[in-house]
């Protein structure tokens, strides 16, 4: 979207304490633009009375009007309107005073200067609208007047970005439901693949998709990497946006770019709503996840793959990100507690790795097995050392304490838990003795591990 540092680059420097002088050469109106940098109302007034050019030309191409826009002083705007100052004028990057205005928002500003009639439909070189900029920044009821006025709902900048799409990025639901009533396309499609229901998504704001699936727009658009709505928001861990998509025909089969269906993206979450939804739809509580369809930076630079993740299900997913309760969810709709992944990976081993002491006691209940190892050797002690500083690092360590852990059981990699935390870092460390004491011999440090059967 925009770029919001464009807008009043040089005033902003101005304001932090660049001198007028050092932005270009004196001359018989530096008493007008020291005045409005000064944010001095009188000064300025004074300025104009003493025949000031209210339209020279500043720094960066920039007037007066632009300047005192950015003051965010609405007597110095009306002061330099009074005065003579044009209203349209742009500045070197096309950026208008009404632009400007709309980005910072003042509603008396934005009012002195749609009172002087500045253009409502002009755009920058790039296609971007001061309504867009208004619709995603300014207050709905410049927006509404913008309108009313004649500017274009669906005008379209170089993007191919409407003022629908500008205001649903950003959840600013009166701007967008403004938009739609002046007609704004519900389900037009930017450069990017996007349409206004995408942006809204990606906003995070929960009514802002709510307007656009009433305004029609199309659920089962696809956007780039033929991503569905309800996967964006999942994607965005918008999973009251999920909710309302979910009923307007989302595939709970059907597997992402990253290989998950959508309850292995909620289970994630640990959202109870969408969970429930997704499991009333049919959703498997055993599914697992497949493939993933990503090229990894390492692997497109260097031709090395990430390594490689085993088909996992919703329970072991939710275990590994801490959510005790989207497990009891799972579990009462059937999922398995006793799967074990290719890698060794049970409940209790992803639950080491989800930072949450209820979720790994209520894993060990589950599997009651605490010293459990993964083939790589590693138990869920290590796991959690390897894990660094968490906040609930104690107490885990505490929970695994109480159920016996072992300190000295070496990894495949030939390192026990204890060794691992007095060999890293120091707050680990210290937390770490804190609940296991005892220093164990290295040639006390031999035991095996008790691995996961297959199952």
């Amino acid at each position: 979207m925009f770029d919001r540092a464009c807008l009043g680059v040089a005033l902003l420097a101005l304001m932090a304490g660049c001198g007028i002088a050092q932005a270009r050469a004196p001359q018989r109106d530096d008493g007008l633009a020291r005045a409005i940098v000064a944010n001095d109302v009188a000064a300025v007034q004074a300025a104009l009375a003493d025949r000031a050019d209210p339209n020279q030309k500043l720094a960066f191409g920039a007037t007066p009007l632009g300047w005192a826009v950015n003051t965010q002083n609405p007597a110095i705007v009306a002061a330099l309107l009074a005065g003579g100052a044009t209203v349209d004028t742009a500045d070197q990057d096309g950026v208008t005073p009404l632009a400007l205005a709309c980005e910072l928002g003042d509603p008396a500003i934005l009012a002195q200067l749609l009172d002087a009639r500045a253009d409502v439909r002009g755009a920058r070189a790039d296609g971007t609208s001061a309504l867009a900029i208004c619709a995603r920044y300014g207050p709905a009821e410049a927006v509404d007047r913008m309108l009313s006025l004649g500017a274009a709902p669906d005008s379209v900048d170089s993007r191919g970005q409407t003022p629908l799409m500008w205001a649903a990025a950003a959840g600013r639901t009166v701007a967008m439901a403004l938009l739609l009533k002046a007609g704004a396309n519900p389900n037009r499609v930017s450069k990017g693949g996007f349409t206004p229901l995408f942006f809204a998504i990606k906003s995070g704001v929960v009514p802002a998709t709510q307007i656009m699936l009433a305004a029609g727009a199309d659920s089962a658009h696809r956007g780039p990497e033929n991503s569905s709505a309800v996967q964006l928001a999942l994607y965005q861990k918008n999973y009251g946006a999920a909710v309302l998509l979910v009923p307007h025909g989302a595939d709970i089969v059907e597997r992402d770019r990253t290989g998950e269906q959508l309850l292995h993206g909620a289970a994630a979450g640990g959202d109870a709503e969408l969970i429930r939804l997704l499991l009333a739809k049919g959703a498997d509580p055993n599914g697992l996840t497949g493939p993933s369809r990503i090229t990894w930076v390492t692997e497109a630079n260097f031709g090395v793959p990430p390594p490689s993740v085993p088909p996992t299900p919703p329970l072991l997913i939710a275990a590994a990100n801490g959510r005790k309760d989207a497990m009891m969810l799972l579990l009462a709709a059937g999922a398995d507690p006793r799967f074990v992944a290719a890698d060794g990976t049970n409940v209790v081993l992803a639950a080491a790795r989800g930072g949450s002491a209820a979720t790994l006691d209520y894993a060990l209940s589950l599997a009651p097995v605490v010293d459990i190892a993964g083939k790589d050797g590693m138990t869920a002690l290590h796991l959690l050392v390897a894990g660094g500083v968490q906040p609930e690092l104690e107490a885990m360590l505490h929970i695994l304490a109480a159920r016996g852990a072992r300190t000295d059981i070496p990894s495949k990699y030939g390192k026990t838990a204890a060794q691992m935390a007095d060999g890293g870092l120091t707050e680990v460390k210290q937390i770490f003795r804190a609940v296991f004491p005892d220093k164990m011999s290295v040639k006390m440090a031999g035991a095996a591990p008790q691995t996961v059967p297959d199952h």
